[in-house]
């Protein structure tokens, strides 16, 4: 079993910044990649942005330029630095990592909600 405990989420105004973080712990052998999902009300859970092990990052196009996922693989933590958030960004985001080879864990979620 693996468990994933995300912060970070709030409510912040347009034009301002967040930054998520994702701590995995238990039974982790290896985590390959970690990654950042959101869904907005009515909506499908899409992907934003993720990282592998060795660093190498993927971005929808909606968030590039605006948001960075980086990792610590010595603490198991992904992180979400967002900026210039807009109210199109309003959604729960959701943890994801890849790991042991084949293994897949989902986060809770954490609100982000942007509005003045």
């Amino acid at each position: 079993q693996v468990q994933l405990v995300e912060s970070g989420g709030d409510l912040v105004q347009p034009g301002g910044s967040l930054r998520l973080s994702c701590a995995a712990s238990g039974n982790i052998f290896r985590l390959i990649a970690m990654g950042w999902y959101r869904q907005a009300p009515g909506e499908q859970r899409e992907l934003v942005a993720t990282i592998t092990s060795s660093g190498r990052t993927n971005y929808a196009d909606s968030v590039k330029g605006r948001f960075t996922i980086s990792r610590d693989n010595a603490k198991n933590t992904v992180y979400l630095q967002m900026n210039s958030l807009k109210a199109e960004d309003t959604a729960v985001y959701y943890c994801n990592v890849d790991y042991n080879l084949g293994r897949e864990a989902w986060g809770q979620g954490t609100q982000v909600t942007v509005s003045s």
